[in-house]
């Protein structure tokens, strides 16, 4: 069974809490999708999880699973699974038994809960385990028991509250994996409470980001990525290219210059934002900076610079990342993370740009670079 998710204007505030937990949030998960609920820690994020699964009754508003209000259901019957940070499994039970309590409780018999359990244990690739005891397994195990116990429930949607926030990153990448492989057999409706933006764009139709109580932004992933609906959200979302200036007529103006945004309907004072990862980065050393391209680029042929290299960001530049603008600029930091490189580049006085590239290609603190915003790459937010 799957069905949609509707927050209708919902609001929740404690008794005695200085400000509200949540303040009229409004989302809607369509069936069998996945909406991630990203935010900062305090942003209100389990307590919205929680409002719908009927463990908090919310002040105002409306909570709608299936179109229908569920307002008074209590949470055993609103047809809501919930897994936690914890598997909070039960460890008086096999895991065979603790994935079959919800078919026991629905009355179902001892042996048909737990040759059904056995099919969600598969299905969670834990097939076998069902003897065990729930101190023989590992944590990248409970959670895998706590999902087919969720499962196992027959539940309208599917809520996941950090559940895999204490995993290693090997463990975590493999419980992405698992969710995928539940979507496509399932087809459950989730909605999954983050703060690591990477796992809820890997796992994620859509990004809802919570902040303060408030819902500051909702869309698809590459919306919530490139086009933040203010400077908080393209701050929780990661962007590092925050460049204030005046929008007119199309144009955005500052010490970078006057750099077009087309789409944008932005007019007065406005930030500009432009992802690290599309900035394009060219290494110069040997190139003199009144020579392309430290200099004016030319009309011609931009997948090269003037010594014959590809740009570090992108394979190939072809005619579609025609840039906006070329800056030169000097190396100031680099900040190794795994296979890639964030560079800070100083290209005024007062601004630096951040460049990320691969960590074997990356230039020397010091080194002369060559940067362009790829058209299409900046996006702009009223300041």
């Amino acid at each position: 069974m799957t069905a949609s998710l509707t927050l209708d204007a919902v609001s929740k505030r404690f008794r005695g809490a200085r400000a509200t937990a949540v303040s009229n949030v409004t989302l809607h998960v369509a069936a069998g999708s996945c909406t991630a609920v990203l935010g900062p820690s305090g942003s209100g994020k389990s307590t919205l999880l929680r409002l719908v699964a009927g463990l908090e009754a919310p002040d105002s508003g409306r909570v709608l699973i299936g179109g229908h209000d569920v307002a008074g259901v209590a949470a055993e019957r609103r047809g809501v699974g919930m897994v936690f940070q914890r598997s909070l499994l039960f460890p008086h039970l096999s895991v065979l038994d603790n994935v079959a309590f919800s078919a026991r409780v629905r009355g179902e018999s001892r042996r048909r809960a737990r040759a059904q359990a056995a099919e969600f244990l598969e299905m969670v690739q834990l097939r076998g385990f069902g003897a065990r005891r729930v101190d023989e397994l590992s944590g990248g195990q409970e959670q895998r028991v706590a999902i087919a116990r969720a499962l196992a429930a027959d539940p309208a949607v599917l809520l996941l509250d950090e559940p895999f926030s204490a995993l290693d990153p090997a463990l975590r990448a493999d419980m992405h994996a698992l969710l995928d492989e539940l979507r496509l057999t399932v087809g459950p409706t989730i909605l999954l409470v983050t703060h690591d933006r990477d796992e809820a764009s890997r796992v994620a139709d859509r990004i809802a980001v919570l902040d303060g109580g408030e819902l500051q932004h909702e869309s698809d992933v590459a919306g919530a990525y490139r086009a933040p609906s203010s400077v908080r959200v393209a701050e929780l979302m990661g962007a590092r290219n925050l460049i204030p200036g005046v929008m007119t007529d199309g144009i955005h103006r500052s010490e970078l210059g006057e750099i077009p945004i087309p789409d944008a309907t932005a007019h007065g004072p406005a930030v500009l934002i432009v992802r690290q990862e599309d900035v394009q980065l060219w290494r110069s050393e040997e190139t003199p900076p009144s020579q392309h391209p430290l200099g004016t680029p030319s009309d011609g042929d931009r997948s090269v610079d003037a010594a014959g290299r590809a740009p570090l960001a992108v394979e190939t530049a072809t005619p579609a990342h025609v840039a906006a603008g070329w800056w030169a600029g000097t190396v100031e930091s680099a900040r190794a993370s795994g296979a890639r490189t964030d560079l800070t580049v100083r290209v005024t006085p007062s601004v630096l740009l951040h460049a990320e590239v691969t960590s074997a290609q990356a230039p020397r603190l010091g080194e002369r670079v060559a940067l362009a915003i790829p058209a299409g790459a900046a996006h702009v937010v009223t300041a």
